[in-house]
């Protein structure tokens, strides 16, 4: 079986989704199988795309290779377009020119038997490919109020187009999976579920004292401190957070709060430097900006809590990348990260300020509820594997083929 897969995000620091195309292939890649594994990416430097395939661990494998397609501006359209069409791929151009005519032009003459890919799935593909889509959540559904206009109407035009073109979809947890089938309608057997896993560099040795001093001085982080790690999307709730971390500063001892992403990409919630502003808090509350993934691990281990006030979540990684450094994790109660932190973390009420504050303070301070979570959040990453994704998602290509 040949089988193509999107690789686009590996190596643009797209956070979580990157993560989860890069440890699936890099698992699959692992598995004794004679199926041939085509990496698709519109990346065409020749150094970047070196280092991806070693990062892999495909360099010198056989059955995978690294396809690299450029992605070209959609003048000169081919005849095989009718007008129609390519009126639609003048349209989508900015975003998905490469989804619309650069992939379809490759599959044609390389005709694959199974795509993997994310979202939006390819236009005008041959039936006979099978295609297989990732959704990490459908929250722009439920808080559109969160999301640009422009991203709406695509999300909300393109991704029923592409789940019904698509032969599998794959929710990121049950939660993903039910809420893909509730609100688009679609046929239960065609859904299913893997759980996403933390990554290898978060399972190996503890971070040593130097790497965490050099750390902690690269990004002039505080002593001591309470961590938020991931987008600083609307729905990330990060002004909560600082509202309820306004309410119990001075009973903490200085504890700082530190809040980790680009708070200044396009889509960051522009409330949450209003409300450091509103309570008065410029010096308790530190912008280290976006950290490098080889950063991240030495950052939750310098954490004295980590908090994910999230409104939703398909799946959720920093509460298991905290835990998994012994760190007490306190999440919003919504069904996703139950499902996720299980037992392993401390949940609080989006409802209720009160209850968020209240814990958070327990969480800081009180050192027997913190032995307990660090102890019952260390077994619970046990419970997630890339390895046993990457065999459940190879045996649905096999199922469809």
């Amino acid at each position: 079986m040949r089988i193509g897969i999107d690789i686009r995000l590996i190596g643009k620091k797209r956070t979580g989704d990157e993560v989860v195309f890069f440890n699936l292939v890099k698992n699959l890649a692992r598995i004794d199988t004679k199926h041939g594994f085509e990496l698709l990416t519109d990346i065409t430097d020749k150094h970047i795309l070196q280092e991806i395939s070693e990062s892999l661990g495909i360099a010198g494998k056989n059955n995978f290779k690294i396809v690299s397609l450029p992605d070209p501006h959609l003048s000169g359209v081919p005849d095989i377009l009718s007008q129609r069409e390519k009126i639609i791929g003048r349209i989508l151009h900015n975003k998905f020119a490469w989804n619309f005519w650069t992939l379809p032009k490759y599959l044609k003459a390389n005709p694959v038997d199974v795509y993997l890919t994310q979202y939006i799935t390819p236009f005008f593909v041959p039936r006979s490919t099978k295609i297989v889509t990732i959704i990490h959540d459908i929250s722009f559904n439920f808080l559109p109020q969160f999301i640009k206009f422009a991203d709406l109407f695509f999300l909300k035009t393109l991704i029923p187009l592409s789940l019904k073109r698509a032969d599998k979809v794959i929710g990121v947890s049950q939660f993903t999976r039910d809420e893909i089938i509730k609100f688009y309608k679609i046929a239960p057997e065609k859904v299913d579920y893997m759980h996403n896993a933390i990554s290898e560099n978060f399972i190996g040795k503890p971070v040593s004292l130097e790497e965490k001093e050099l750390v902690s001085e690269k990004y002039a982080l505080p002593k001591k401190f309470i961590l938020y790690l991931g987008t600083l999307q609307p729905r990330k709730n990060i002004p909560h957070l600082i509202e309820a971390f306004a309410r119990i500063k001075d009973e903490l001892g200085g504890i700082k709060l530190v809040v980790c992403g680009n708070i200044e990409a396009h889509n960051s919630d522009a409330r949450i430097k209003k409300s450091v502003e509103a309570h008065g808090l410029e010096s308790d509350v530190v912008f280290p900006g976006f950290i490098d993934e080889r950063d991240k691990v030495a950052i939750f281990s310098l954490a004295h809590v980590f908090v994910f006030p999230s409104l939703y979540e398909g799946f959720g990684f920093p509460p298991l990348e905290a835990m998994s450094q012994g760190v007490p994790t306190l999440c919003s109660d919504i069904p996703s990260l139950r499902e996720v932190a299980g037992d392993g973390a401390l949940f609080f009420d989006l409802e209720s300020l009160d209850d968020f504050s209240r814990k958070l303070h327990s969480i800081a301070t009180d050192e027997n509820l913190r032995s307990e979570l660090i102890q019952l959040g260390r077994e619970r990453i046990n419970f997630f594997s890339w390895e046993k994704s990457a065999e459940k998602i190879l045996a649905i290509f096999e199922k469809m083929y």
